[in-house]
């Protein structure tokens, strides 16, 4: 074999893998973005054809090829398959080859065009897909999420928990756990990271903080914060804390009719406090347990069902939401929940303090990762989550909903708390160049769209364009270092 021949080889098996794999995501997030929203299982029962409700086998499920195969119609009854299919699993395998060869494929040096391209590669990525592949799969993870998320946030106004909480339970688990690995390897650390810093995301100790107080107090208030979390959750569970929305279910019931002229519809807050989804929708009919909408229905749910079947069509989440008239005090429940983590965070911070920083303790890896993980975790969360209270305290209506909140925790868990806060806020002028293009495209007939699609797409220009912000805030800070982020 050529040693041309073994090096694109080399490249082209890689990202063929990558393809396939990211294929096979993508058959997976068809099934979740469409049972998930209904509270069906995601196991059982299998595949089968919307129509003759036929049980696929393996042929049928072969992520794209199988649909270009069968030509798009079912090979028992010859009804038509939906496109969306091989849409969405050619887009996450397109998705995965993107992430690898930015992290591992493009040098440094690459240019496309006389555009220096190759700065968008992550100092992280320098170390080899042997050397950081537990980095990577956290980054795919999050991304394949991301893509259920704002397909489901999308089509529903919801944003199913499971999904952010699986991104967030992978980031702990494979950040921690390599770091773990890596420091007892030799060297005791990753070869390549952005300056000033010690892994692939903002962790203690990092950016010019590096002093053992600074740091210390970070590690502290990681901890506490997430211990108070639990704490919070505990107390809602035994019932000493009541969830936010509790009684909106009842209220639309009431008022539907009133508000609407409309059959009341499924819980809008209610479930967004119970199982942190944006609002509630109706649901089509259960056909099948695996097939979205048609592509005319996909991302335009019908108005609000006069009928009183609950599964007449897509309920529009905007109608009755904002009529309801206690978003300010539900505003101080959430208040309360959230008493417990900021207040042992302040707690943890004053003792880690005390009995590291001050004893000059040297912190390991694994815990400088640990508490990057939990600090992303949460300030990911806790910025969107403040952006809610103090809007629907102003404006006296649910601001933004909870599942946003738990869309930028395992954000912050997977990329760190920098890409969190600086996706967040580049996602108000995603918002803003959708309405402009919707507008201009359609007219005053556009629908509004829910938040979670902007802040995923806003996550993804951050990692993408992390070098672009760098260099614009080195210019807006005018420090004498040009700005360097994980």
């Amino acid at each position: 074999m050529s040693l041309d021949l073994a090096e694109t080889l080399s490249i082209i098996v890689p990202l063929a893998f990558a393809f396939a794999f990211g294929a096979c995501v993508g058959s997976l997030i068809n099934v979740l973005v469409y049972r998930l929203p209904l509270g069906l299982s995601v196991i059982t029962p299998p595949s089968r054809c919307p129509s003759c409700e036929t049980r696929l086998t393996w042929r049928e499920n072969i992520p794209v090829l199988g649909w270009l195969l069968l030509r798009g119609r079912c090979r028992f009854c010859r009804s038509k398959i939906s496109p969306e299919y091989p849409l969405v699993e050619a887009f996450v395998g397109l998705l995965f080859v993107g992430l690898y060869a930015m992290c591992f494929l493009i040098s440094p040096n690459a240019n496309l065009a006389g555009v220096p391209i190759g700065m968008i590669r992550p100092e992280w990525g320098l170390n080899g897909f042997v050397g950081v592949w537990p980095v990577f799969i956290v980054v795919a993870v999050l991304f394949a999420s991301l893509t259920a998320m704002t397909i489901v946030d999308a089509r529903t106004f919801t944003i199913p928990l499971e999904l952010a909480w699986f991104a967030s339970a992978v980031a702990l688990l494979l950040h921690t756990a390599w770091a773990v690995v890596v420091e007892f390897s030799p060297g005791g650390g990753l070869a390549f990271v952005a300056r000033d810093w010690d892994w692939a995301i903002a962790t203690p100790w990092g950016w010019g903080i590096g002093q053992a107080w600074g740091g210390w107090q970070w590690v502290g208030a990681s901890l506490g914060g997430t211990i108070g979390l639990g704490l919070s959750l505990l107390l809602l569970r035994v019932g000493l804390l009541r969830r936010s929305f509790e009684d909106y279910a009842e209220w639309e019931a009431q008022h539907a009719s009133t508000l609407h002229g409309a059959a009341p519809t499924a819980a809008g807050p209610a479930a967004s406090a119970a199982s942190g989804s944006d609002r509630a929708a109706e649901t089509g009919p259960l056909t099948n347990l695996d097939a979205p909408p048609t592509a005319s229905t996909a991302l335009t749910p019908p108005a609000t069902p006069t009928g009183t079947d609950a599964h007449a069509a897509f309920a529009n989440p905007t109608d009755l939401w904002v009529a309801y008239p206690h978003a300010r005090r539900e505003m101080l429940r959430e208040l309360a929940f959230l008493g417990p983590p900021v207040g042992l965070a302040y707690l943890g911070a004053i003792l880690m303090l005390h009995l590291a920083g001050q004893g000059g303790w040297i912190a390991p890896l694994w815990l400088k990762v640990l508490a990057g993980v939990l600090l992303g975790f949460l300030v990911g969360g806790g910025v969107v989550w403040f952006v809610r209270i103090l809007g629907s305290l102003a404006f006296g209506k649910e601001a933004m909903g909870l599942g946003d909140v738990h869309l930028m925790a395992a954000v912050g868990a997977a990329l760190g708390w920098v890409d969190a806060v600086l996706a967040f806020f580049l996602a108000a002028f995603v918002g803003v160049a959708w309405a402009i293009l919707a507008r201009v495209a359609i007219g005053s007939n556009a629908r509004a769209m829910p938040y979670g699609p902007f802040l995923a797409i806003a996550t993804a220009l951050v990692f993408v364009g992390k070098p672009l912000i760098e260099r614009g805030l080195s210019h807006l800070f005018v420090t004498p270092v040009p700005i360097n982020l994980p």
